[in-house]
């Protein structure tokens, strides 16, 4: 058994990207587990949970349109779709926990001052995203900043180094900063809140993309702290555009409703995400042939999978086709 999950932040339209990342991650809880026996009554689980947590940049139609697009390229889930802006007290709880054990302390320190101190040549050499600034100031010093910005909160890491097996990417290793765990604007940080959500669903898959990759050390250190057991993890690569930055809405037609604007089903997008990934032939998508999730199980393997980012050309986001 699996369980498995996508978990976008309603900001937006999934873009192919989104849409790419969402096929692997179902298709890992969907395909029958290799060595694993499947009998009458073993389930793979698919779950959705909605990253909203950033007011700002969340818009209510989004919720409905990522779940449409979803939909429409055939990806399924299972039970109550959850929205993390549901789930503050179970934040709350968590932050508490790890005051109580003295592993939090008050950061006061603005990006663009964090910037400069960790390229800092004295500091270079650590290696660290946060270089500490914070972290020993006296109760006077932390009274007196307290005064002019309220502060984040960071976990003491511990300059804390955490290897694992991805099962995309392969192992890699991570040195572990002083990281945020609820921003000064009292909101819980992205790896706190997806530990907690992610545990508390019994997640034991987590596929995303693989911009995430380093944060899967803090994650798991967090899993530690929690006395939790962690998930597997597989980060698929970015979806490039044609000048090498990641894709985004000014780049031409990434959405499922722009490629209908272009004459695309959405049979024709998915099946051209899964001849990205090696599930489907090139040829055969581009012969007009197409495939569907379903028709995709018994094909995935994790080890099949890309390593390197797919770059789409400038013809396929601005022109009428591939």
């Amino acid at each position: 058994m699996a369980v498995g999950r996508f978990a976008p932040s309603p900001t937006g339209r999934l873009h192919l990207g989104n849409l790419r990342t969402a096929l692997v991650a179902w298709l890992a809880a969907r395909a029958p587990q290799r060595g694993h026996r499947q009998g009458p009554t073993t389930t793979n689980t698919f779950l959705l949970r909605f990253e909203d947590l950033d007011t700002a940049a969340v818009r209510p139609e989004h919720y409905h349109s990522q779940r449409h697009d979803l939909s429409a390229i055939g990806l399924d889930w299972d039970g109550t779709v959850i929205r993390q802006s549901d789930r503050l007290a179970d934040y709350d709880r968590a932050v508490a926990r790890l005051t109580d054990a003295d592993l939090l302390y008050p950061c006061f320190c603005s990006r663009k001052e964090i910037r400069e101190a960790a390229s800092a040549p004295n500091l270079a050499h650590a290696g660290h995203h946060y270089p500490g600034t914070c972290r020993e100031l006296s109760s006077a010093q932390r009274s007196q900043r307290g005064r002019t910005r309220d502060p984040a909160l960071r976990l003491r890491a511990g300059a804390a180094v955490r290897t694992f097996d991805d099962l995309v990417m392969g192992r890699h290793r991570f040195e572990i900063d002083d990281f945020v765990i609820k921003r000064n604007d009292g909101t819980p940080a992205y790896h706190l809140a997806v530990v907690i959500d992610d545990a508390a669903q019994g997640v034991d898959l987590v596929v995303r993309a693989d911009d995430l990759l380093e944060s899967t050390s803090r994650q798991l250190l967090l899993y530690e702290l929690f006395d939790l057991p962690p998930p597997r993890y597989g980060h698929v690569p970015l979806v490039l555009a044609s000048n090498g930055d990641r894709l985004a809405k000014r780049h031409g037609a990434v959405t499922l409703e722009d490629r209908a604007d272009r004459g695309e089903s959405p049979a024709q997008v998915i099946t051209f995400l899964a001849s990205t990934l090696g599930l489907f032939p090139a040829e055969a998508a581009a012969a007009g042939e197409t495939t569907s999730p379903t028709k995709l199980l018994d094909r995935f393997e994790f080890q099949q999978l890309p390593r390197q980012p797919l770059t789409l050309p400038a013809h396929y986001l601005t022109g009428s086709g591939r």
